[in-house]
C-alpha cells in the first residue's frame, strides 16, 4: 500500500506584511516608470497607427527612444531603463520585431493579482536588471546567482538590516557548497595535478576568487527591481521583497505536498493521474504540479496534452489551465484556431473576462456546442460508466433527441461514430437506442 509524505506546513508570511492590496500599491508606484513608457509605446506603435516607427518595427531604435524621451519628457537612457522593466515584469511582450502589450498592461489598474505577478517576474528576472561587473568569469557569476536565493532567505528571517559582511560570508558558504555537490577540486595555482586525474570539463572558477564585487552586484540589482535597500555597509528587504521571498518558499513547500504524487510526471500523466480525483484534489495537485515549473513550461504542456486523442486529458488540461489563470490567455488564446480545441479556448476566455461559468457556454455558437457535446461524450464513453453516458443527453442544447442526432451527424467530430454507438448500447430506451444506432450508420456510411 502507497503511504503519503507528511505534509510539511506552509511557511507563514512574515509578521506585518502588509495585505496584497498595499503590496499592488507598492508595485505600482515602483513600476510607473515602466508602466508609462509601455502605454506610451502602445499608443504610438500599435499596429495601425500613424505612430509607427518609420521601419515599421514597433522596436526602441534610437530615433524611437527619443521620440518616447520627448513625448514624456524624460532622457533617452531613462526610457530605454524604463522599455527593459517593461519588458522583464511583463508588461510588454516582444516577438521579433514586434511588441505588444502584455496581458498585466491592460489588467494594471483593474487586477492587484496582475500587478503583483507582474513585479514577481521582474523580481525572479534581477540578475538581467543591471549589467554583471566585467572581469569576472561566467561560471563565477552563476554561482552566486545560484547562492542568491539562500542568502534572501536569511535576510527574511533577521527581519531587518543585515551587516553586509555577513551576507558576505553566508554567500561563501553557499558558493563552497554549490563547488562541492559538484566535487569540483580547487588547485593552486602552478600546484601539480595528481597523475591521472582527468580535467574538469569546464574551467571551474577560481576558489579564491573574489566574490565581494559579486555581491556588490546582485544587492544592487535587487535593489534596482525594489526587493531590498543597500547602502552604508548593510541590506534589509523592502515589503515587497520580503512578501517575494515568501512566495517563493511557499511555492517549493506547495511542491513537496504533491498529493497524488504526480509533480515529477508529464502533463499527460500528470493529468491521468487525476482523472479520478475529486475537483478540489484535482486542483491541488495542479498546483503542486505547476509550482515545480515555469509558467511558460507547463501552460506549453498542458496545451500539447490537450491536443492529444483522449478527450478527457482535453478537458482536464483546461482546467489545469483555470489554475494557472491569466498568464496561460495568450497561449489559449493562441489556439482558439484549432477546431479540436476552440469550444474549449472559448469557455476559458469566457471565464477568464468574467462571465459566470454556468453563463460561459453562450460563448460557443450552437456548432461548437455540439462538438464540444461530442467530445465530452467520447471522453465518458471512454472512460465513465453507461448511466454518465446516458445522462449526458441532458448536457445538449438541442431540445429533442432527433435534433441533437441531425447536428450531430453533421458536425463532422472524429469520434461521432463511436459515441453514437456507445449510447446505443447504454439508453434503456430501444425506440431511442434504434434510432441512435441508425444514426452512427448513417455517419459510418456518409449517409
Amino acid at each position: 500500500m502507497n503511504q503519503r509524505r507528511p505534509r510539511r506546513p506552509a511557511p507563514r508570511p512574515p509578521e506585518g506584511t502588509p495585505a496584497p492590496a498595499e503590496l499592488a500599491g507598492m508595485a505600482r508606484t515602483g513600476l510607473a516608470g515602466p508602466v508609462r513608457v509601455a502605454r506610451w509605446a502602445d499608443a504610438a506603435l500599435g499596429p495601425g497607427r500613424d505612430g509607427a516607427t518609420g521601419d515599421g518595427k514597433a522596436t526602441l531604435s534610437d530615433a524611437t527612444a527619443e521620440r518616447a524621451a520627448a513625448d514624456l519628457g524624460l532622457s533617452a537612457a531613462q526610457v530605454r531603463a524604463d522599455w527593459d522593466t517593461a519588458r522583464l515584469a511583463g508588461l510588454v511582450e516582444v516577438h521579433g520585431d514586434d511588441a505588444r502589450p502584455g496581458w498585466r498592461l491592460r489588467a494594471w489598474n483593474r487586477d492587484d493579482s496582475a500587478v503583483l505577478r507582474g513585479w514577481v517576474a521582474l523580481f525572479d528576472a534581477w540578475s538581467l536588471a543591471c549589467p554583471e561587473p566585467a572581469g569576472h568569469e561566467p561560471a563565477a557569476v552563476a554561482e552566486v546567482v545560484s547562492a542568491m536565493p539562500q542568502v534572501l532567505s536569511f535576510l527574511q528571517l533577521s527581519a531587518g538590516p543585515v551587516p553586509v559582511e555577513q551576507l558576505l560570508d553566508l554567500l561563501q558558504q553557499r558558493v563552497t557548497e554549490l563547488r562541492t555537490e559538484r566535487c569540483e577540486v580547487s588547485y593552486e595555482a602552478g600546484a601539480e595535478r595528481p597523475a591521472g586525474s582527468p580535467g574538469p570539463a569546464d574551467p571551474a572558477p577560481a576558489a579564491d576568487a573574489p566574490l565581494a564585487p559579486l555581491l556588490d552586484w546582485a544587492l544592487g540589482a535587487l535593489a534596482s527591481v525594489g526587493a531590498l535597500t543597500y547602502g552604508d555597509g548593510q541590506a534589509t528587504l523592502t515589503p515587497l521583497g520580503s512578501w517575494a521571498v515568501w512566495v517563493k518558499l511557499e511555492q517549493i513547500c506547495v511542491a513537496a505536498q504533491s498529493p497524488a504524487g504526480n509533480i515529477e510526471q508529464s502533463a499527460e500523466n500528470m493529468l491521468r493521474g487525476c482523472a479520478q480525483l475529486r475537483p478540489n484534489a484535482a486542483r491541488a495537485e495542479y498546483r503542486a504540479w505547476l509550482a515545480a515549473r515555469t509558467v511558460g513550461g507547463a501552460v506549453t504542456e498542458l496545451i500539447d496534452a490537450a491536443r492529444g486523442e483522449d478527450a478527457l486529458l482535453r478537458g482536464l488540461a483546461f482546467e489545469a489551465l483555470r489554475v494557472v489563470g491569466a498568464p496561460a490567455e495568450p497561449d489559449v488564446r493562441a489556439v482558439v484556431d484549432e477546431p479540436a480545441l476552440r469550444p474549449y479556448a472559448l469557455l476559458w476566455l469566457a471565464e477568464h473576462d468574467g462571465v459566470d461559468p454556468e453563463d460561459a457556454h453562450e460563448a460557443l455558437t450552437r456548432e461548437e456546442a455540439t462538438w464540444l457535446w461530442v467530445d465530452t461524450a467520447a471522453a465518458v464513453a471512454d472512460h465513465g460508466e453507461a448511466p454518465m453516458l446516458v445522462r449526458h443527453l441532458e448536457a445538449a442544447v438541442q431540445p429533442t433527441v432527433p435534433q441533437l442526432l441531425d447536428e450531430v451527424r453533421a458536425v463532422g467530430h472524429p469520434r461521432t461514430v463511436q459515441v453514437l454507438v456507445a449510447l446505443a448500447a447504454a439508453h434503456p430506451d430501444p425506440a431511442l437506442a434504434k434510432a441512435v444506432r441508425r444514426a452512427a450508420f448513417q455517419v459510418h456510411t456518409g449517409g
